[in-house]
């Protein structure tokens, strides 16, 4: 069934679509950048432009007179809330969670302190800082382990340790990318993902994925390589799992004070479905998860992104 979608920005307003800057995720925002720009035209918006983020670009918004923001960064500065504390402070209305939930989201250590307050089901794991007693501290988990740099996205800078060699060759590599690693139990299960989205008052959960690689586990190899993953929609599981899936990934964009978009990361292992993380800019990418899995309930790219752009007046 086709999903109906209303436009409330008008096609005259003056958008700038954000992508790229110093990130490590860079080439991945300047792909969904890319695609999102192409979408908003085919929509009729007349005035957009697609902007590569640098020093400059409280000038550059201004020079431009830009009405809007799509925010189409990922990672750092676009992702952790310092794009939209900028947007803030400049009165631009922009796509996507406020500075609050993208500066939580953006780092799993805070993001599961919040999840736990609202009783949803996480892998148990600790938090390392560089140069502390890493084998001590990681002495009440089992291997295999995740190492996840608290605040990287698109799996940059984790790692799967079966032992306690390779953890300790991991570890160093993990610091590489942020001062806090978080260390997690690996569990054997699905692999699940579903997005969260806001149309007006209408909050709900798209399809959800279930995907299946060719590499080890889904790393960043994985995620923006045709052909190493086998993506299932719907995911193959029970409607009582499907349900309550829907429900907690609801839960939890209420419980990080998500507003707009997001998309919910699960592991479903021993009946349990486990958050792994909370993603307040998800990818648009010709390869990425949330346009497929809204493709899956009937909508479209274009619709998906004016779904979005609506949700610019969330943040005003």
């Amino acid at each position: 069934m086709e999903y109906d979608v209303k436009k409330i920005i008008n096609n005259d307003k003056r958008i700038a679509v954000l992508c790229g800057g110093p990130s490590s995720e860079r080439d991945i925002s300047l792909r969904s950048g890319k695609n999102i720009f192409e979408a908003l035209k085919r929509l009729g918006y007349k005035n957009v432009e697609l902007i590569d983020i640098d020093k400059n670009i409280a000038d550059t918004l201004r020079s431009k007179n830009i009405e809007v923001v799509y925010n189409a960064m990922h990672g750092r500065f676009g992702e952790d809330g310092c794009i939209q504390g900028l947007l803030e402070v400049t009165g631009i209305p922009y796509t996507g969670c406020g500075v609050m939930a993208s500066a939580v989201c953006m780092n799993k250590e805070f993001t599961k302190n919040i999840l736990k307050g609202a009783d949803i089901p996480l892998i148990k794991s600790v938090l390392l800082k560089k140069d502390s007693d890493y084998l001590k501290k990681i002495s009440t988990l089992n291997y295999p382990l995740m190492l996840k740099p608290v605040s990287e996205g698109s799996s940059i800078g984790m790692y799967k340790a079966n032992n306690e060699k390779e953890f300790c060759e991991y570890i160093q590599k993990s610091f590489e990318y942020n001062q806090d690693v978080m260390v997690e139990e690996y569990l054997d299960g699905k692999s699940l993902t579903v997005g969260v989205l806001e149309d007006g008052e209408k909050m709900f959960a798209t399809e959800i994925l279930e995907f299946k690689t060719k590499t080890e586990w889904y790393d960043f190899e994985a995620k923006y390589t045709a052909g190493l993953t086998e993506f299932i929609l719907p995911a193959k599981i029970s409607e009582a799992e499907t349900n309550q899936i829907k429900e907690i990934a609801i839960k939890a964009f209420r419980a990080c004070g998500c507003r707009g978009v997001s998309r919910v990361d699960f592991l479903l292992a021993g009946g349990v479905p486990y958050v792994l993380e909370v993603n307040t800019s998800p990818g648009m990418t010709d390869l990425s998860d949330l346009p497929a899995q809204s493709e899956a309930m009937g909508i479209s790219y274009d619709k998906l992104v004016q779904i979005i752009l609506n949700g610019a007046g969330l943040n005003k």
